[in-house]
């Protein structure tokens, strides 16, 4: 395998947790859009789809070197039922994805303000404010599935029911 760069590693490495995030995304229940545990927080619609504004207003902030607030992108049109969160957020992802295209390895100690007005370098954008923004969100939408009664997949390793299946399985080869 050819080494990468940092830059391409990021993408490698975003790229590879977006696969997770869409199978997570394809496992909420159905029905459950408005599902809130928290009467103040986000419904599972709301934060599954702020899984895409993530990807997309910060690929965007990144390539425009601006965080505003009011930039607004046409492809972040949150649906509003549960079965079209997985497929827009692929789009979204592969739209953020190209937009990135456009960012070379030498860029990433460039500094820009970020949404909440402190400096970040490009790197620090990509790594913290996209990719580990991106999974802190997607592990609390994790927990809000299962409450939701559906079963989240194992992302890092197997979940509860594939953890079963696995021993059943391994039982079974015994004989």
């Amino acid at each position: 395998m050819p080494h990468l760069n940092e830059i391409e590693t990021f993408r490698a490495v975003w790229d590879r947790e977006a696969q997770g995030t869409i199978r997570l995304l394809e496992a909420l229940p159905t029905g459950q859009y408005d599902y809130r545990p928290d009467p103040k927080g986000r419904s599972i619609g709301e934060l599954a789809w702020h899984l895409s504004e993530i990807d997309g207003c910060v690929s965007f902030g990144v390539v425009e070197r601006r965080f505003k607030p009011e930039d607004t992108l046409p492809e972040l049109v949150r649906p509003r039922e549960v079965g079209l969160l997985a497929p827009g957020y692929r789009r979204v992802h592969e739209l953020a994805m190209a937009r990135l295209d456009k960012v070379k390895n030498e860029e990433l100690e460039s500094s820009v303000t970020f949404f909440d007005g402190s400096p970040m370098t490009i790197r620090d954008v990509l790594w913290v404010g996209l990719l580990h923004h991106m999974i802190h969100h997607r592990a609390q939408l994790a927990l809000m599935c299962r409450m939701a009664g559906g079963i989240p997949p194992g992302l890092y390793g197997p979940n509860r029911e594939e953890m079963q299946a696995m021993r059943a399985q391994m039982q079974a080869a015994k004989g």
